[in-house]
């Protein structure tokens, strides 16, 4: 599947796993952001990941509690960044570049090295 082609994006593209590059876990598709208006082609502008685009897929209260443990930082990955989409994204660079190693990084200090970390 491409970003650029048709697709449904709640069944096929939200809650997928993003894989780096080097094959790396990197989290998964939380949100997406379009762009586009009235009479234009509706287009992917970026995938969201994070836990602040969590907020339009929550209920407040839960969401709140989400804020309090996990904040609110949101990544956007560009799609000129996405290598291939299938049964996870693929991107075409590190982790690093466009933001997504960070809390991975951190996690994998403190979790033992069992199954997919």
């Amino acid at each position: 599947m491409r970003l650029d082609g048709s697709f449904k994006l709640v069944s096929q593209l939200l809650d997928l796993p993003i894989l780096d590059k080097d094959e790396r876990w990197c989290g998964i598709v939380d949100d997406v952001e379009l762009e586009g208006g009235a009479g234009k082609p509706t287009r992917v502008a970026a995938l969201l990941v994070g836990p602040g685009a969590y907020s339009g897929r929550m209920p407040k209260f839960a969401y709140r509690i989400v804020r309090a443990i996990a904040g609110k930082r949101i990544v956007r990955v560009p799609p000129a960044e996405i290598a291939d989409i299938g049964s996870a994204v693929r991107l075409k660079c590190p982790a690093e570049k466009v933001g997504l190693h960070r809390t991975e990084d951190k996690a994998r200090t403190w979790i033992p090295r069992w199954g997919a970390m």
